[in-house]
């Protein structure tokens, strides 16, 4: 699709392809890519085609994160937080109510990181390299990292790359869970195309419904949890309210 400068946004039948586009800058983005994004989220997440999301980077590396050039060149941090809450590109890539995959390759670095923990699913290039360089630079992650990691990777892993910014390899990544699948970097795309393919044939509201599921789940009580689970279920079939027809939280909205 035409009109974007620093992003590739492409349907190929009903998969979403979204690769970032500033390979000379190994994929940092810029104010002009996170807009971008944003619209690019925008229109997958209203196509009512589209049945899971692709999110890859060109070049040798998915992102290494924020364009540290642009970094305090908003007129004041009152006005930096109300575009970025404005346009919440990261809380929007969460919500998509399609399954999304991260493919990545080479330096998939602080904010590229991120990216990929805010999607549903990676896989990994043999070449791919992580860290979160973040507390070198006098920051913290900030486009959800310090919540993602731990939900993905465990609190250990969470502390450890949080706090030391170490580096960690696509063998790594794999074995603490941040990455589901390493294949050789030249069949990434096959791999993630493969994925995209077989998530995409179950039912779009049944996976809605469960990621919906899990990412709020997360935040909750299990006793809560459980109760979210059983209404989503009970919407997807009314019929399994008989079972249990003066439970109150089975008629509560999931809000």
């Amino acid at each position: 699709m035409a009109g974007y400068s620093t992003i590739v946004f492409d349907k190929r039948d009903d998969i979403a392809w979204v690769t970032l586009n500033r390979p000379e800058q190994l994929n940092a983005y810029n104010m002009k890519m996170r807009d971008e994004l944003h619209q690019a989220f925008s229109a997958i997440y209203d196509d009512t085609e589209v049945r899971a999301m692709v999110l890859a980077g060109a070049g040798p590396a998915f992102s290494t994160g924020g364009d540290v050039s642009e970094f305090g060149m908003a007129p004041s941090p009152i006005v930096a937080r109300w575009v970025r809450f404005r346009r919440d590109v990261w809380g929007l890539l969460r919500r998509m109510p399609i399954p999304t995959i991260a493919a990545v390759h080479g330096y998939t670095v602080g904010g590229g990181l991120e990216m990929m923990l805010l999607c549903d699913f990676a896989v990994a290039g043999e070449d791919a390299r992580f860290s979160l360089p973040e507390t070198g630079l006098g920051m913290i992650p900030g486009v959800a990292g310090t919540q993602t990691l731990p939900r993905r990777g465990g609190l250990a892993h969470a502390l450890d790359l949080c706090i030391t910014g170490r580096w960690i390899d696509a063998a790594e990544a794999l074995r603490v869970g941040l990455v589901g699948e390493v294949v050789p970097t030249q069949m990434l795309d096959r791999a993630a195309e493969t994925m995209a393919r077989r998530v995409s044939r179950l039912p779009k509201t049944i996976i809605a419904l469960a990621k919906f599921a899990v990412w709020e789940g997360l935040d909750m009580s299990l006793p809560s949890a459980l109760d979210l689970e059983r209404r989503l279920a009970v919407r997807l079939n009314p019929a399994s309210a008989l079972a249990h027809p003066n439970d109150p939280g089975l008629w509560r909205s999931p809000g």
